[in-house]
């Protein structure tokens, strides 16, 4: 309504209707701003000769080996585009072994001529190579320190981007001998291996048009928002992006009032900006909402080719990062920043789609028609039952160990769900039956004004590890900070020696008839074999547990249990068979996770042991000197203050036992171990106890300390401040 049309209203009506206007005028057009930080397709064929573009998009499509000689003409595009949006510099991005990402910035500088004059300048040599310190990441011994070169070389498959004032390449980062130094490199050859053996199944299928096999992911990002003045008073988080101390709150998450709940004001300002920041980089940013804890949230992304989906959940973890800092708020990506309330995971949504865009995993009307999806769900049932070991190595860390199997998120035990229906078609089919059951069925609330819509034919199982969720599988393992690139590997790389094996059999068969036959003698052989790995129940419970045992499925607790899944030969074959890592390779990963995860927990105790001993245990006797004044001045009074002075004593107590935990953390600490193996084990089964030991005891100092005297911001004030 224009405001001239307000006569006779209030002036607050008139207000609000200009609140309204100017709220309007200023909505983002999402079809505008989307991509627009982005080399993307569409601004590569406005910007390279017709050529260029065709010979440089069937190497992003197909794969096809990158021609050399078109690097000069894409990188001065790329510049020219890049400088147009403000960019000064570029950078070789890359993912070292360590979940973050890397670059080195160089401006679009040549050195200045005789008269002083500078020119900016960016060669094809630059875009395709450029050089990092390898000795200064984790290498797992693969580089000495004295071995310093390693390369960064573009990787075209994942288009570039700017951001600031930097053009971003993403690149891969391998040794001087061509070792993979990095995340992204593995990942690109398990695609590789991927396609070359989805295609040679399709192929054995009859199929003469499909050309690649591309796996496609879409990633769940959960995250807590905590108030950053707060944030910036804990040690702990600022640090090891976890709280080490905390009494539990008077309001957790209770009363289950928060998932999907009211986005609070400032946290959604935040989440706006932040879509804002991830479409301009082309990030199909899609779902927000509250997740279960306080202050803890979701964001989804749109499907995207596993490559960029990894790259782009860098960029988002990043952007969360920094876009929050804005608004005054802290992101948290640890798995369990608070303790006895839920942690963060990562969801891993795969599919496998053809070049056409054809969804392998999707069932159709009557999957039990459909032998070729039933085929490609028993090559999954296969790989994840021989490499079930892997799967849960992928998703181990020191965080997601405080996180696995505390009934908020999977078990550390390795299971697909599949749901009834598809469960016992495959079952009857195994039996050589045949599958009869009615498809589909209408859902009827019994209200007649709602519309009945078609009902899945299974329910959801969000207890499950590795569950089929009608057209994908949902690994609801990866922890929050983890790089989404470790599971993407093992899953490739199982479903493609399933492939294989499938592949050579059908192959055999030369006629439709011997084919159709031979995919139901390998369902229901995969099914004898396999099926066991199939579980659609409760998989918190104990009985699930035991279950598991007599199955004789790998219960691995631990994330160091779970770290020697890369020292079993067949482990080392599978990665070695399809050139996604040589023996070499895998014993380097092995080494750097056992590094990590001691690294990670001594970091954390040492952490504790300052805020113990600077803040938590001075603060405690102060006050206890307080209460021991308190109690002198009553007894002046002649009265006996019992409570209080068994108050006084209780203090006195805490402060001697927190004193006493202490020393013995720091005595564990200090002693040596003998290798990464035994280090990791000893942080694990002796140095977190001991941490767990002395916060037991400060938690319960919180409560007995005025909350005046308190050093650091409780549970309450981080998780319910915003």
């Amino acid at each position: 309504m224009p405001v001239s049309d307000a006569v006779g209203r209030s002036d607050t009506s008139v207000r609000c209707i200009c609140v309204i206007k100017k709220e309007r005028k200023d909505t983002m057009n999402l079809e505008e701003i989307f991509g627009c930080r982005v080399f993307n397709d569409s601004v590569m064929r406005k910007r390279l000769p017709k050529q260029i573009y065709e010979s440089l998009s069937r190497t992003r499509r197909l794969g096809e080996s990158l021609d050399p000689e078109i690097a000069d003409a894409v990188a001065c595009a790329m510049k020219d585009w890049a400088i147009e949006q403000g960019a000064t510099h570029y950078s070789h991005w890359f993912q070292p072994m360590n979940n973050f990402t890397a670059g080195k910035h160089d401006a679009f500088l040549s050195a200045a001529d005789q008269s002083g004059h500078i020119s900016q300048d960016f060669s094809g040599k630059a875009l395709i190579q450029g050089e990092a310190d390898s000795s200064s990441f984790p290498s797992g011994g693969l580089r000495a320190t004295f071995e310093a070169r390693g390369y960064t070389t573009w990787d075209p498959t994942s288009p570039a981007f700017v951001r600031d004032d930097t053009l971003f390449i993403p690149t891969a980062f391998c040794s001087y001998h061509g070792e993979a130094l990095d995340a992204k490199t593995p990942l690109l050859r398990s695609m590789q291996a991927l396609s070359e053996q989805g295609v040679r199944l399709l192929r054995a299928l009859g199929d003469e048009t499909t050309q690649k096999i591309i796996p496609m992911v879409g990633a769940e990002q959960e995250y807590f928002l905590v108030d950053y003045p707060l944030y910036n008073q804990r040690l702990d988080l600022k640090i090891c992006g976890r709280t080490l101390f905390g009494a539990k709150p008077s309001k957790g998450q209770e009363l289950d009032d928060h998932y999907c709940g009211r986005i609070r004001l400032r946290v959604g300002e935040f989440m706006k900006d932040l879509d804002k920041n991830l479409w301009e980089m082309g990030i199909a940013s899609k779902t927000k909402h509250n997740e279960a804890a306080p202050a803890q949230h979701e964001l989804a992304p749109e499907y995207s080719t596993a490559n960029i989906a990894c790259d782009h959940n860098q960029l988002v973890m990043e952007t969360m990062r920094t876009v929050s800092k804005k608004h005054g708020l802290a992101c948290l990506l640890h798995e369990k920043p608070f303790a006895q309330v839920n942690g963060s995971g990562k969801h891993n949504n795969y599919s496998v789609c053809t070049d056409s865009g054809e969804n392998l995993l999707n069932p159709g009307k009557e999957p039990e028609k459909n032998l070729r999806f039933l085929l490609v769900l028993c090559a999954f049932l296969r790989g994840v039952d021989l490499y079930a070991d892997l799967l849960r190595m992928s998703a181990a860390c020191a965080g997601n160990d405080l996180r696995l199997g505390g009934g908020e998120a999977p078990p550390p035990i390795i299971s697909v769900f599949l749901g009834n229906h598809l469960t016992e078609l495959l079952n009857e089919m195994a039996r050589g039956g045949n599958f009869n059951k009615t498809c589909r069925e209408k859902m009827n609330i019994g209200v007649d004004a709602i519309a009945r819509f078609p009902k899945d034919e299974t329910d959801r199982n969000r207890t499950s590890p590795f569950a089929f969720t009608g057209n994908k599988f949902e690994f609801r393992m990866v922890g929050s900070s983890q790089s989404l690139a470790y599971s993407e590997v093992v899953m490739n790389a199982l479903l493609a020696d399933s492939f294989l094996v499938f592949a050579q059999r059908l192959e055999q068969a030369k006629e439709a008839a011997q084919k159709e036959e031979e995919i139901r003698r390998i369902i229901a052989q995969t099914m004898r074999d396999h099926g066991k790995i199939i579980y659609n129940g409760n998989n918190y419970s104990q009985e699930w547990v035991e279950e598991a045992k007599r199955r004789g499925l790998p219960i691995l607790n631990s994330s160091v249990e779970a770290f020697g899944a890369l020292t079993l030969q067949k482990n080392i074959d599978l990665f070695e068979r399809f050139h996604i890592f040589s023996p070499k390779e895998t014993a380097a990963r092995y080494e750097i996770q056992l590094d990590n995860y001691a690294r990670t927990i001594k970091v954390e105790a040492a952490t504790m042991l300052e805020m113990a001993c600077r803040q938590i245990i001075p603060a405690c006797i102060a006050y206890t000197g307080k209460v021991a004044e308190s109690v002198k001045e009553i007894r002046s009074c002649g009265i006996e203050p019992q409570k209080i002075a068994q108050h006084l004593q209780e203090l006195c107590i805490l402060s001697e036992a927190a004193m006493e935990r202490a020393d013995s953390l720091e005595e564990i600490l200090q002693e040596s171990y003998t290798g990464s193996e035994e280090t990791a084990r000893a942080m694990s089964e002796r140095v977190r106890p001991a941490m767990e030991q002395l916060r037991e005891v400060c938690d319960r100092m919180e409560m007995a300390v005025d909350a005046k005297d308190w050093p650091i911001p409780t549970y309450t004030d981080l998780l319910h401040r915003i």
